[in-house]
């Protein structure tokens, strides 16, 4: 790999721990997006883009999904029997949602995370919170949540926090118990979203050297390798700075990264 490509992989990787450290999110809105502009400038075919660079993200995620678990569950803020109940559901829907994305082409991968950058970049600038109206559904219930919680996270490389988050809220479930319940979700979503995009890439041809399936482990190693510092330095500042406003700063950068992908991949 030549070095320009290492920084950048590096770089990304930097970004992106410490927008999730800072902000709570980050994950797949901001490297799916760049990743599919740097699988386009080292010469990787069109009709793999998305693909690749959706996996790739997904197991980029794993070891910073680990270590917010970790921390969250130190403070007792994971509602573990909510977390058994869900996961069997998570596990099928992230499964299930990356044999599709491996069916569908890339372009239509990249209108659906487009739009639903879109989605979550308004729910930021504007502010929108689910209020709490109800009570944890049953069995059923959650499991249907979860179907759908790991089904989209799967399908635009994230951990699902925003999704678990305004779910659990919703459900009026604590914010402290809603975000450290959802920092353990987002385990087996990462686990489950990166053997998923390995195995239903595994006979595509015309991929980098060093991946499996969908999943470019050269990238996975150095995005981890920095996020994983970089994340508690984004924490730590989070009080001291204006997050509500960052907040808003970075809803527009998602868009505009978005933007920037649809130009990729139906413009070159």
């Amino acid at each position: 790999m030549a070095i320009e490509w290492i920084l950048a992989y590096l770089l990304l990787g930097a970004v992106v721990g410490f927008m999730a450290g800072l902000l709570g999110i980050g994950g797949g809105g901001i490297m799916v997006p760049i990743l599919t502009t740097i699988f386009a400038a080292q010469g990787i075919p069109q009709e793999h883009l998305v693909h690749l660079a959706l996996g790739t993200s997904m197991a980029s995620i794993v070891i910073t999904a680990f270590s917010s678990l970790r921390a969250h569950n130190r403070h007792q803020a994971v509602l573990w029997p909510v977390v058994w109940k869900i996961t069997p559901a998570i596990l099928i829907g992230t499964l299930s949602a990356t044999w599709l994305a491996a069916l569908l082409p890339t372009k239509a991968l990249g209108i659906f995370f487009s739009c639903f950058m879109a989605y979550v970049a308004l729910q930021m600038i504007l502010n929108i919170k689910p209020k709490p109206s109800r009570q944890l559904p049953g069995t059923a219930g959650i499991s249907i949540a979860g179907l759908s919680i790991g089904g989209i996270s799967a399908l635009v490389a994230i951990g699902g926090g925003s999704l678990t988050v305004s779910f659990l809220t919703w459900c009026n479930v604590r914010i402290q118990h809603a975000i450290g319940t959802s920092a353990a979700v987002g385990m087996p979503i990462a686990l489950a979203g990166s053997i998923g995009y390995m195995i239903n890439g595994w006979n595509t041809s015309n991929t980098p050297d060093y991946s499996v399936g969908y999943v470019y482990f050269p990238a996975v190693i150095l995005i981890s390798a920095l996020s994983y510092f970089t994340a508690p330095i984004g924490a730590r500042l989070a009080h001291k700075m204006p997050v509500a406003t960052l907040k808003k700063v970075f809803a527009c950068l998602l868009i505009l990264l978005s933007l920037k992908m649809l130009q990729t991949i139906f413009f070159g």
